[in-house]
């Protein structure tokens, strides 16, 4: 029954890492898109759109943050793992555990509340880009500074629910 829970718990926390991820493949094809567009306009038709090029910035920016949980999730993240790889399956566990609760959990929550007034005081005053013709919403973008160490939380609680349990 306890593993029943466990499991639901960990596929329940998996779903917000999907959704993130599918965002970013959304948004790598936007950036292709805006480069293309950026590109063309500005050598072909001389017309600078500076409302473009922040959006490709901002984009890139997301693409990152949203697609950390999902590397996560997927162990996708670079590691130099000298003596990790020989290392038994037991002892693995015992350093994502505690990696994911001293380093991972510590630093994502840090980033959640060092973040919160920043991106509390960008909607309070429903932050513009501060450049001529740039974007009128960029207090939307900085929201995804909330939305990164929140997924990163969740995930970890699933890594962790995973490797106390040993759900593969």
């Amino acid at each position: 029954m306890l593993k029943k829970i466990t499991k639901t718990t960990e596929n329940i926390l998996n779903l917000f890492p999907f959704f993130f991820g599918n965002i970013s493949s959304w948004l790598i094809l936007l950036m292709i898109f805006l480069s293309s567009m950026i590109v063309i306009l500005r050598y072909v038709f001389e017309i600078g759109v500076v409302a473009m090029q922040e959006l490709l910035v901002y984009s890139h920016g997301m693409l990152f943050l949203f697609y950390a949980a999902l590397a996560l999730k997927d162990d996708a993240h670079v590691r130099v793992d000298i003596f990790y790889r020989e290392l038994s399956d037991k002892r693995k566990r015992m350093i994502n555990f505690f990696g994911n609760l001293f380093f991972l959990q510590p630093f994502a929550w840090a980033i959640l509340i060092f973040s919160f007034e920043y991106v509390y005081f960008a909607w309070s005053i429903n932050e513009i880009s501060p450049e001529p013709g740039g974007l009128p919403f960029v207090y939307l973008f900085k929201t995804s500074l909330i939305i990164f160490p929140i997924l990163l939380i969740l995930q970890s609680f699933s890594e962790l629910i995973k490797l106390v349990f040993k759900h593969d």
